[in-house]
This record gives C-alpha cells, structure tokens and sequence, in this order.
C-alpha cells in the first residue's frame, strides 16, 4: 500500500492542482517535476482529438503543452460520483489510481491518474500514467435523463401520428438520405448506430440477413460467447442480471432484435451494401443498395461506418489438389451443423475457435472426426485461465468505471499485464497442455508471450478457448495430423506422406477471413484503399490501425471487435462524427 486511504484524495488532488497551474503557465519546468521520466500519457480526443499514446516524459512534455494552449484545459477536480482514488496494483506496479474530470474548449473531459514515488526525488507522487478523455460536447450532450427528448412523437394527439407511425416513417428514408449509414447489424453496427441516436445524429443500419441477428441466430448449433455476460453489455441498455454466466447465440440474437426496438435504431435488414465513392466537393458518398426484393436505392450520406467485423470476406488457402476431392468443402461461415454428417468421416482443417468449436459439434453429433493442424496454436481453459484479462470487471467499481480504466492502460502496459496474464495461465492448465504435446499438437503463446489477447488484436485468430474439443484430442476422440504431413488430396480423402488415406466425406475449411482491407477495395476501389491502407493490427503505432478514428479517406470509418472493445470506442466514434456535423472537425 503506497499510501493510508485516508490520504489519498489530498495527495491527488495536489497533484491535479499543480497540473493545472503547470498547463497554464509557460515553459516545461513546473510541468517536468510532475512526471517520472518512463511515464505515458494516453489522449482519447480531450486534447488531441485523436486516439493516441505518448511514451516518456520528455515526449510528453513536447507534445502536451501544445496541445493544452489549444484546447484550454481547466478545473482538474477529483469525481466524486466515481470511485474513489485507491491503492492498486497494474501491470505490475503498485500505485495510487483516481478519476478526475475537466473542461476543455470543446466540452466536458475524464481522467484517470495513476501516481507513484520517485526514490529520487524524496519519494515525491509523480505521473506515471495519464489519461485525458472526451465525454461530451459542449452543446450537444446525449439525449438521456432529463435531456431525453419531449416531442410530439410523446404528447397524445389523438388526430395525429402516434409513435410508431412516426417510427415507421423515420425508418423508411423516403424523402431524405440519412447522415450516417452503418454497414453491418452485429454488435459493432448497434454500439455506434446507439451512440449516434443519443448524440441526434440520423443514423441507418444496413446488414445482408434477413433477420436482426442472424449474424449470431445462423452459427453453428453450440455456440457460446467465451467470454462472461458482465463484460459484454451494449451500450445503455445491459443484460439482465438473471442472465446466464455464457450467452448462447440464439439468446444474444433475439437481444439484438429487441435492442434495435427498444433503442429506436433505424435498420434495414435483407440489404447489401454493394459500395459507393465519395465526392470531395459535396462532402457526401454515392453509395448503392440492394434490398431483399431486388430493387435498389441510392444513397447519399455523409459517412459510412463499416461495422462488418474486424474481417469480412473468408480466407480460402490456395490448395491445388483440393479440387480433387470428391466430398463436400465448406468453409466455417458457411457450417451449421452436424447432424447431417452422422457416422461420417470429417476433416477440419484449421486449429482456432472456430476449428475446435466445429470438430467439437461434429463429434457430438457422431462424426468421426479429425482435426488439421496447419500452424502452432494457443491453447487456454475458457474457465477459470481465459477469463484471468477480465479481473478488473470483477473488482467492484462500475462499468462505466472499469470501461474507462481499461482505456487508460496505454499498450506497452497492457502488454507486460498480458505477458504475467499468459504465464499464469499456462501454469494453471499445465496437465491439458502437456497433454496437448504428447498428442504431437504444436502450441505456441503468442508474439513475446503476450498471449491470445494479442494474437486477436494483431491477427484476428490463432487460439482456442478450450470447451471441451483439446480435451477430445488428448484422449484420441478427435484425431489429429498436420497439414504439413498430407501429401495431397484425393477423391476419398487425404493421402498422407506415409502412403495412408484420411478418408473424408466433409472437409471444413476453419482458415479464418481476409483482412477488412480486402472489402475496402472491392466495396470502394482501389484508390480508397491505397488512401486508407491497413486495417486492425498495430503496424508501428500504439493504436490499432485506422479503427475508431477518422482515416485519410473523408467519411470513411471503421469500428470492429469484442462486445466490450465495440461498447468502450463506440462512444469516441460518434464524438468524432459529431464533431465533423458541427463543424468542430474537418
């Protein structure tokens, strides 16, 4: 404990004193003394109006006075409606963390303030993590409490359109095109399209099934989130707390549906989006949509935001002698499930979550089963190890609070935690990995050790949640061969190096997708995705690439990611497309 509770709000509220006065003065030296020299500040659009980190405080100390004479930070106070400054402990280091708000130009900021000794400055509490964040902008603060609208659409006409005539008609788009268009209706569609509504920007969600949650409702027979209920609620509106711990598929998607009533979201089900260009005089992008029955429309809104996911087109591996097969090839988007292949010989080839899930349900349903390895593949226990990253969202604060917390951990932080986080669960499921090996499965831990957490961020895949499938595989239930080891496909099956035959009725293909920048050039050219280059991944930055910020493409935005990554970023999304409708963004 690095100080007394009793002690802590008077040590940070000196802090926060002496930073303000330090902002407004001239000069780096009232501001030096408050930062250690291996210290981060990470600014979520506050001061920057980017998503970025900043290492070091002499970098810090270049680049935050600038910015701060532009946006005008003041009234650093600590919140009192927040948890309370306290003793914890992050990545490793012990240090006093408080929430703080702030005004700038702009609008209303929050903080999180981590402040440790320095040993050679007698123990003074400096910096050694910052982060200043937009909640709000000045003028146009979300629609919620009391600042929920009051419009006729609520005031008992008795001779006028009642609520759902005026809801049906603000769907139907007959007359106007809307602001903002959002391709894809999962998770990341509905956490900005409701970030967007309470912001009062005109907001239409288009997604190609022809149900809201079909995204979920069409997967395959068993499938669960790998995650807990409590980190993946949706903006505004979280799950009942009677909800179970995993959410099953068809559960989230009649959610989906009853999300997009109840936060009054503009959706067009049963519509591609068949692409678009922009108009750099008009500001605006012509963009081109076909509906269920056919006919299409032209649109012109100001922005598109691509929901579709982190990847939106299957990966398919150039194998030459596949076409040699005489069974059946899915790939994973296209499986449902297994009670056609019962007593059937199936090979998956791809080792994921999706890969493992696959065999899994096609063993259950009684196919026999066997599992190609194409590359190494990190294995963890969904219970208790896969859950170890979401320690914070049980440690008592808000979601709210945990939310913003996680935001504040800038990326080399977050990587020692996960490095420590990996470590301790290979320790915890020691016996299952061993195992693992003997059975000739190659494993490996992520760039660094850094974990699945990072394979995700980086590569979208590349590890297993194991259910129950890396339990089969030990036991021999599910077979298993490495690609490298099938000489060629043939009519039967797979012909092995060793002269054997892999019979086969059914091949899966679990090879993941393409990256997002692969849609971008069929939905928009190449010249758009030239402009916008890599998406997702962290390239030579500390933030993921062209994600949740604006691109070098004008009205061209993308959000993608776990329910709680969709939830968190979501909120500086529709900051940003705000800002750009008022005119207080390019």
């Amino acid at each position: 404990m690095l100080a007394r509770p009793d002690s802590l709000a008077t040590i940070t509220e000196s802090w926060l004193a002496r930073f303000e006065r330090a902002l407004a003065m001239p000069g780096r030296a009232r501001l030096k003394t408050l930062f250690h020299a291996d210290s981060h500040w990470r600014d979520v659009l506050a001061l920057t109006w980017q998503i970025k980190t900043v290492d070091g405080s002499d970098a810090i100390l270049r680049e935050l006075p600038t910015h701060a004479a532009r946006a005008r930070p003041t009234g650093f106070k600590l919140d009192p409606h927040r948890t309370a400054p306290r003793n914890v402990r992050r990545a490793g280091t012990d240090a006093i963390e408080a929430i703080f708000n702030f005004e700038t130009a702009q609008g209303r900021g929050t903080g999180v303030l981590r402040l440790t000794p320095d040993a050679d400055d007698r123990n003074a509490f400096k910096a050694w993590t910052l982060l200043t964040s937009l909640e709000e902008l000045n003028g146009h603060e979300q629609l919620l409490g009391r600042s929920r609208p009051q419009a006729k659409a609520y005031s008992r006409d008795f001779r006028g359109p009642n609520w759902l005539d005026l809801r049906k008609a603000a769907a139907e788009y007959a007359q106007r095109d809307p602001a903002v268009l959002i391709v894809g209706g999962g998770q990341a569609g509905l956490s900005i399209a409701a970030r967007l509504a309470q912001l009062d920007v005109d907001t239409l969600i288009v997604d190609r099934e022809a149900r809201i949650g079909d995204n979920w409702r069409k997967r395959y027979h068993a499938l669960v989130l790998h995650n807990q209920t409590h980190v993946n609620h949706l903006p505004y509106m979280p799950f009942p707390p009677s909800w179970p711990a995993y959410i099953p598929k068809d559960k989230l998607a009649a959610w989906f549906e009853a999300y997009v009533e109840s936060m009054e979201l503009n959706y067009w089900s049963g519509t591609e989006f068949e692409g678009g260009s922009y108009d750099e005089n008009a500001k605006r992008w012509s963009v081109t949509l076909r509906r269920a029955d056919g006919t299409k429309r032209q649109m012109h809104p100001r922005h598109v935001v691509m929901a579709t996911g982190v990847s939106g087109i299957p990966s398919l591996p150039d194998i030459a002698s596949l076409r040699n097969f005489g069974g059946k090839v899915l790939h994973s988007s296209e499986y449902e499930d297994g009670e056609a292949w019962k007593g059937k010989s199936v090979l998956v080839i791809g080792s994921g979550n999706s890969g493992h899930d696959i065999a899994q349900d096609l063993y259950s349903a009684g196919a026999k089963v066997t599992l190609v390895q194409r590359s190494s593949t990190m294995i963890v226990n969904v219970e208790p190890s896969a859950q170890l990253q979401y320690a914070l969202y049980d440690e008592g604060p808000s979601l709210e609070v945990c939310d913003l917390i996680t935001i504040s951990i800038p990326l080399s932080l977050v990587r020692k935690s996960h490095i420590a986080l990996t470590e301790a669960a290979r320790k915890i499921d020691k016996k299952l990995l061993d195992g693992l090996r003997r059975r000739g499965f190659k494993l490996d831990f992520g760039e660094d050790g850094t974990g699945w957490q990072f394979k995700y961020l980086t590569r979208g895949g590349g590890y297993y949640f194991n259910v129950g499938c890396s339990d089969l595989i030990v036991k021999g239930e599910i077979g298993l061969v490495q690609f490298g080891d099938i000489a060629r496909f043939v009519k039967e099956g797979a012909r092995m190096r060793t002269g054997e035959l892999l019979a086969a009725e059914l091949i899966v293909l679990a090879t993941g997708y393409k990256g997002q920048e692969h849609l971008v050039r069929k939905l928009f050219g190449d010249d758009v995705a030239r402009r916008v280059g890599p998406i997702w991944g962290f390239g030579d930055g500390q933030e993921l690439r062209n994600m949740f910020t604006r691109t070098a493409q004008p009205g061209l935005w993308f959000i993608a990611g776990s329910f709680a990554q969709c939830r968190i970023y979501s909120k500086y999304l529709a900051l940003q497309i705000k800002a750009c409708e008022v005119g207080l963004l390019p």
